[in-house]
């Protein structure tokens, strides 16, 4: 049998603020900030639920996990040691996949932001989206075929000058809005905090809240490349989340406060409320180099996800998942061939633009799908991380979730709950975007849901079928 050749030894070349930069980048999106500012003042509720009932367990639980199997594949490892190659394999397949499925909707993102620097009626112009769409993911996918060390650096340059810094100017803008008593457009009493009747299709919204939280373990896939994994990753955890809380919940509000609900866009919505924050203090100058800080942090949170999940699936080849010549990687480690077909698939998707009825529902029904399969992961991922303290219930972790296995079940089990309501609640058409019928909408997602989840067993049953062949001759 043709088995994938051995990797090399990893280069030890991230630190706790490498590991933290990298999770700011893959988590702290601004593409996320307009959907979450649907929701007005009760969003702090929203990312109070969001982070008890799924936030802080992920990222409790991924710490524990990856001081315990600190290899480099991440969910992968921990999957395929509680539950074996199969349900291994279906889970990285769909994280793999998920985030393909991501990439079109935070690319229309820069590609919107982009128009308003030269002719903002492009942001509708669907050849204009696609145009920019393949050609930023295939420079991406060139750019990490550069290793990880050319990754790690893209990575902190992008959480620090596209995200944190665009993220914090907009923080004081709507302080000083407000303390120059300009009106807002949300409510701050203290009812208005707590969510007293909403629509279906407002709980739809807080799907997103949720998929604007994803990716906290996704920094675990580089395990082996961390100086020292055990110490070093559950600090960078806990400042990471520290971080990625305030500033989200905060750059939300101050859109929120500028920008009446019924002018705020999903795809367009973050540029809208600096244009209408500086306007009145005539700074409309600083517009382009903000979007340009904006365009840099999305460009740079799409190169750091399209290397991580990636890195799962060469574990999983190297355990036949899958043919050995997708491992192909060259000098600087990088594996070339995945990275290239992952384009290749990315490329089919983005025309999912031409054919919704707009842009913004195309954006939403990508995301809702993208969401939907990222809930199953972490369900895998909540599973595995309560068996393995019953299968190896003496491996040893740096980091253990408190309260010994009791607490592991509740932590575990309250994510697992929350990822199926989720799922749930994500069946519901939102309110105000055409994605199709009530009963249409969700019968969509769930058959994209089903061919997610059966073609990695198809390939994996194959794989299977093949090793045994190639045995018996």
């Amino acid at each position: 049998m043709t088995t994938a050749t051995p990797a090399p030894a990893h280069r030890k070349v991230l630190s706790v603020f490498s590991l933290v930069m990298i999770n700011v980048i893959a988590v702290d999106s601004l593409r996320s900030l307009p959907i979450n500012a649907e929701l007005g003042t009760s969003l702090i509720f929203y990312y109070v639920l969001a982070a008890l009932l799924f936030f802080f367990p992920v990222a409790f639980v991924a710490a524990e996990l990856a001081t315990g199997w600190p290899q480099t594949g991440g969910i992968y490892i921990w999957v395929r040691e509680a539950f074996g190659k199969r349900w291994g394999f279906v889970t990285i397949w769909l994280q793999w996949f998920y985030n393909i499925v991501w990439y079109p909707t935070i690319l229309a993102f820069v590609a919107t932001t982009l128009a308003y620097l030269f002719n903002p009626a492009l942001a509708h112009s669907k050849t204009y989206l696609i145009s920019v769409l393949l050609g930023s993911f295939w420079i991406t996918t060139l750019i990490n075929c550069g290793g990880i060390q050319l990754s790690s650096w893209i990575s902190t340059v992008g959480a620090i000058v596209g995200t944190l810094l665009p993220i914090t100017f907009l923080i004081i803008l709507a302080a000083v809005w407000l303390l120059l008593g300009h009106p807002s457009q949300i409510d701050f009493h203290w009812h208005s905090f707590i969510p007293t009747h909403h629509t279906s299709g407002d709980l739809a919204f807080l799907v997103a809240v949720l998929f604007g939280l994803l990716g906290m373990e996704m920094s675990a896939t580089h395990a082996e490349n961390v100086r020292n994994p055990k110490r070093d990753y559950p600090k960078a955890i806990a400042y990471s989340a520290l971080i990625i809380l305030l500033s989200l919940a905060l750059s939300s509000l101050a859109i929120a406060i500028v920008l009446p609900k019924q002018q705020l866009d999903l795809v367009s919505g973050l540029i809208d409320a600096f244009v209408a924050f500086l306007t009145p203090f005539h700074l409309q100058a600083l517009t382009p180099w903000l979007i340009v800080m904006i365009i840099l942090g999305a460009f740079c949170s799409v190169s750091t996800w399209v290397i991580g999940p990636v890195r799962g699936l060469m574990i999983a080849i190297e355990d036949e998942c899958l043919p050995a010549w997708l491992s192909y990687t060259n000098k600087k480690e990088a594996p070339v061939t995945l990275l290239l077909l992952q384009a290749v698939i990315f490329s089919l998707i983005s025309l999912t633009f031409v054919y919704m009825p707009t842009i913004q529902s195309s954006y939403w029904v990508l995301s809702a799908l993208a969401a939907q399969l990222a809930m199953i992961v972490y369900i895998f991922m909540f599973a595995a991380a309560i068996h393995l303290r019953y299968k190896y219930p003496l491996h040893y972790r740096t980091y253990n979730v408190p309260g010994g296995t009791a607490g592991m079940w509740i932590l575990a089990g309250i994510g697992a709950i929350t990822c199926v309501a989720t799922i749930i609640l994500g069946l519901l058409p939102p309110t105000g975007i055409d994605v199709g019928t009530v009963w249409n909408y969700p019968f969509k997602l769930l058959g994209g849901i089903g061919l997610c989840v059966l073609i990695p067993l198809a390939l994996f049953q194959k794989a299977c079928l093949t090793d045994s062949a190639e045995n018996e001759s």
